[in-house]
């Protein structure tokens, strides 16, 4: 039976609960259990390259060594231990829980007597060079890696059924409530990141354990007392008064999921006032069309304040309002993870469907985009345009890399991939929810014990008939509620029981409740409306003023140089208002994928000087056909130039 938090609307399903077969999402986590795992294990394997595990053999006296590799390394390494754990709860494979088996057992010894865990700090205390003692340096990122341990080990506990990595988790964790016993403005600081927030809850709700849900709220509570904050990490001024989102995007949207954690468990109101006045800046004001999040490489906060002396600055941050650029566009693949996991957890919490219409945005599009379709190749930052050439530098590669010197973002898809399936569905009082589409299956128990199955039949989202039929469900009326997403205006639904035919109303960007006696053999038929869409942004969007997305169901769409005519560039495409759209399978690496076909513009004229102003040239323009592909797809065919945003000529 499943445990809903006292505060929240919906619980969780079990891990194991749903399965995807077949489909887009069956062919992801076959990708992830087959390919995406096993390459990443290579790489953190391999000292030549990552030297993650290195750090941890040596921190275990079974190596010689100095630690290699930034200090939220071991977070990094418990994101992929997490992602392997999905994975083998789809697959029970015996290596993988051998190897899982075998790498708990050198961090095991990797800890300190005392619960302590953090590689860099036990390689130099093995070393003699550095004294035990509590934590360091806020930029060490200890306290971020053991949240990272914290629900890794409580995902291995559900997916194996064993307690080697809790154990040591739970010693971490207690080494933390003895630190932040005596709460200072120094021990507050080492808050940064706080992935911990939500590592506690996820022990708290594994072992019962009440003060763990105590800690976290510390955690948070603690942050009141720094009074030399800073906008970057989220502690200018107290959580409960913060209205705006603002600083490293990363951060800011952990301390976002673990705040709504909390609030889950202790009901504050205080929490979800400023929770949803945050989730309303992101949402209506800062949030990119593919779900990521954190505009600005570097920037200052708050932006063009009359007293210069408040000015702070600010990285990988949230910027201003409307402030979302393109091609300069920062937007980190573990800021996206992160929205996800908020908006998951505000889901929970409210049972509105404007979340889980979040949460869908980011795995369809700001997700998937960080890892190529073999799953060997990664970004870290996620433009939504590329010219073929810029005059200044940018940090990180222009194209997916095979391995990235700050590697957090990489294991931070895999683990939100394999945690789909369990987003799927969630359970109340009343009934089930049905939250995300795609092949497959979920066998599951509401809060009061009784059985529910159900089934799914669907090519989603690249079409959008969704057939659900009933397995199995209780001997009394129950409650079935189906997302309809915000953008499915005209999506109708039917029922089919005992040679009965019902239709229903429904309205987008809501559930559409079902409440009858369900018997194995009905059928649910959900049609959700696919016609491209062209989508416009808010005018105070500068970057995107008389410009368009193309957007199909969940999905994004992109131009790419790789699908353009010879001497045409991205640059000379403009979308008429009027333009129609027609899906085509993709070829090739793309099978597999529909793509987008329509009639649009290029324009002829002089290309432009090195001058930065010059008159109109001459210019013209031409009818022709251009295909676009899903965003997540860009930069899979070689190098090329790549838009989201293109020009719009109004018919």
């Amino acid at each position: 039976m499943q445990r809903k938090s006292p505060f929240a609307t919906v619980a969780e399903i079990g891990l194991l609960d749903a399965r995807w077969k077949g489909g887009y999402w069956g062919s992801l986590v076959e990708r992830l259990a087959s390919t995406m795992v096993p390459h990443m294990w290579k790489i953190l394997d391999d000292p030549a390259t990552s030297h993650a595990f290195a750090n941890f053999r040596i921190a275990a006296g079974l190596e010689k060594g100095e630690h290699s590799g930034p200090p939220f390394f071991d977070g990094d390494f418990y994101k992929w231990l997490e992602a392997a754990s999905l994975a083998y709860a789809t697959t029970a494979d015996s290596s993988l829980d051998a190897l899982m088996d075998e790498v708990i057992t050198v961090i095991a010894a990797a800890q300190r007597s005392d619960g302590y865990i953090h590689t860099p700090v036990v390689i130099a205390e093995r070393a003699g060079k550095l004294l035990s003692g509590d934590l360091t340096d806020r930029l060490n990122f200890e306290v971020y890696n053991m949240g990272h341990l914290m629900t890794a080990a409580c995902r291995h506990r559900e997916a194996t059924g064993k307690d080697s990595l809790l154990r040591i988790a739970i010693r971490a964790a207690d080494f933390l409530k003895g630190y932040f016993s005596k709460p200072s403005p120094e021990i507050a600081k080492n808050n940064i990141c706080p992935s911990h927030i939500m590592g506690l809850i996820d022990l708290f709700r594994s072992t019962g354990d009440a003060s763990y849900r105590e800690l976290a709220e510390v955690c948070i509570a603690v942050r009141d007392l720094i009074a030399d904050g800073t906008d970057d990490n989220q502690d200018r001024i107290p959580f409960k008064l913060q209205r705006r989102a603002v600083g490293h995007a990363v951060r800011a949207n952990y301390l976002y999921a673990g705040a709504a954690d909390v609030y889950a468990e202790t009901g504050d109101e205080s929490y979800l006032s400023a929770l949803e006045s945050v989730w309303n800046d992101v949402v209506e004001r800062k949030m990119y069309v593919t779900g990521a999040c954190g505009a600005l490489f570097d920037g200052v906060s708050p932006d063009g304040a009359e007293d210069h002396q408040s000015i702070q600055r600010v990285h990988q941050a949230y910027g201003r309002e409307y402030q979302l650029p393109n091609i300069t566009a920062y937007n980190e693949v573990c800021a996206s993870v992160g929205n996800a996991l908020w908006n998951w957890r505000m889901f929970k919490l409210r049972g509105e469907a404007r979340f889980m219409d979040v949460v869908e945005t980011v795995l369809y599009n700001g997700l998937p985009v960080g890892i190529s379709l073999d799953g060997e190749r990664y970004f870290y930052r996620t433009a939504l345009r590329q010219p073929k050439e810029l005059p200044f530098f940018l940090r990180w590669p222009r194209s997916r890399a095979s391995y990235l010197s700050s590697f957090c973002c990489p294991p931070n898809v895999l683990r939100l991939i394999g945690a789909a399936s369990a987003m799927a569905y969630a359970v109340s009082e009343d009934g089930l929810w049905v939250n995300l589409y795609g092949s497959g299956s979920v066998d599951t128990r509401l809060l009061d014990g009784s059985r529910v199955s159900l089934s799914q039949e669907t090519d989603y989202p690249w079409e959008g008939r969704v057939t659900i039929r009933v397995e199995a469900a209780p001997d009394r009326p129950m409650r079935l509620r189906l997302r309809v997403p915000s953008w499915a205006a005209g999506a109708t639904l039917r029922v089919i029981s005992q040679a009965r035919e019902e239709g229903l109303k429904v309205g987008e960007g809501s559930y559409a409740l079902l409440e009858r006696l369900f018997a194995p053999g009905d059928m649910i038929i959900l049609d959700l409306p696919m016609r491209p869409r062209l989508t416009i942004a808010n005018d105070l969007v500068e970057e995107t003023r008389n410009q368009v997305a193309l957007c199909r169901g969940p999905l994004v769409y992109c131009l790419e140089s790789k699908d353009l005519p010879e001497n045409v560039g991205v640059e000379d495409v403009v979308v008429p208002s009027d333009a129609v759209f027609t899906p085509r399978p993709g070829e090739g690496i793309l099978a597999g994928i529909s793509a987008l076909e329509g009639e649009v513009l290029r324009l002829i004229a002089d290309p432009p000087g090195p001058e930065l102003y010059v008159s109109l040239p001459p210019h013209r323009l031409e009818k022709f056909r251009a295909r676009f592909i899903p965003y997540f797809a860009w930069d899979n065919r070689g190098q090329s130039e790549m838009s989201v945003w293109l020009p719009l000529r109004w018919a």
